[in-house]
């Protein structure tokens, strides 16, 4: 983008202080991610400006309006609670010239600006068990805040984690075969089949009312945490793009399989792929530690079983994408798909063998 193009968005948000200008920032691969630099009365303040990616996000109002009340929600509960620092616990949306919290450029681009909280990153590659536990702290603190929301947040992304649709659109490609890839993963295919068992576990009881529904994260990797760069404390949940109802069990199970392993995401010596059971007890002591207060029985039963759900939902993707032709998830190389699915596999594979000493971890913790 030109000088002009960001003079014209900098002036669009009610941002203090004169623009001074900003650089890329961060490693996201969807959004467009910038740090702005602003000069108040000397002082030079910093800022987050994105632009949303609306090819992907088709609901940009919709989930603009969910961040918005989500990030006021959470503020009012840090300031009835006392909370120190609460503008480094919370996402701070600056609003447009205009009053909302985003911005529509000439060209149908969407904006949005952030203030910057400084002295906290996000951690790509976890070193040890007290950043899986203070993670999964904050993830739970964030899903507790919003267990009285009253009215429902907008569905921005429609059966995100419907796992019986997905194997069903993975039965539909195999039938199809559009590529000629089918003959090439034959025990890929076997895996899933023998597993269909577990896709409806889920839907089945949020539909009969035996689980809520809640307003959950929907990408609960570790570096979604912003940890304080002195404490290490788990400052602020952020990357809010699909928040919106669901279980949370979908980001309970996301934590353990983004947590619990840190092979290559297409790692292809498969040795390397081992669910860490002391991470996962890490998690668990941090979630139920802040979520214990609001969950229900049957949440707390099937936490251990969630990773395993969301792993195996995550391997169809994969699978899926590599029979389509590789339409969805980017690719660098011919059979990354495929390789992504069998890590995602093995995953599952280990949970499995580990699922009776998960299950007594979570009891260990009632």
């Amino acid at each position: 983008m030109s000088m002009e193009q960001f003079n014209e968005i900098a002036s669009a948000f009610e941002c203090p202080g004169t623009y001074l200008g900003e650089e890329p920032y961060g490693s996201g691969h969807i959004n467009d991610t910038y740090k702005v630099y602003y000069d108040v009365d000397g002082e030079e303040v910093h800022y987050i400006r994105q632009r949303i990616n609306h090819k992907i996000f088709k609901d940009v109002p919709g989930l603009m309006e969910n961040i918005g009340r989500v990030t006021r929600h959470q503020r009012k509960k840090f300031e009835e609670a006392g909370a120190d620092q609460v503008d480094r616990r919370v996402l701070t949306l600056i609003p447009s010239v205009d009053g909302k919290d985003f911005y529509q450029d000439a060209k149908g681009n969407f904006w949005r600006t952030y203030v910057f909280i400084e002295g906290a990153v996000g951690i790509d590659v976890i070193e040890h068990t007290g950043q899986a536990y203070k993670s999964a702290k904050a993830f739970g603190g964030f899903q507790c805040q919003l267990a009285d929301m009253d009215d429902r947040l907008n569905d921005t992304i429609p059966n995100f984690h419907h796992t019986r649709s997905r194997y069903d659109t993975l039965m539909q490609a195999i039938e199809e075969d559009a590529h000629g890839r089918v003959a090439n993963v034959q025990a890929e295919i076997a895996f899933a089949k023998e597993r269909e068992a577990i896709v409806d576990v889920v839907i089945d009881l949020m539909a009969a009312g035996g689980i809520p529904e809640r307003v959950t994260h929907n990408d609960t990797k570790l570096n979604n945490v912003l940890m304080d760069c002195e404490t290490d404390e788990g400052m602020c949940v952020i990357d809010l793009d699909t928040v919106m109802p669901g279980s949370v069990l979908y980001d309970f199970g996301d934590m353990i399989r983004t947590t619990t392993n840190q092979a290559a995401e297409d790692e292809r010596d498969l040795s390397k792929v081992e669910m860490n059971i002391d991470y996962f007890e890490a998690l668990v002591k941090g979630y139920l530690e802040t979520a214990s207060g609001f969950l229900v029985p049957k949440e707390r039963e099937l936490l251990a079983f969630s990773g395993k759900l969301i792993t195996f939902e995550i391997g169809l993707r994969f699978l899926i994408d590599y029979l389509q032709g590789d339409t969805y998830f980017k690719t660098r190389r011919e059979g990354q798909n495929i390789d992504r699915c069998r890590k995602q596999f093995k995953m599952v594979q280990s949970m499995e063998r580990q699922m009776d000493q998960m299950q007594r971890i979570v009891e260990g913790f009632q």
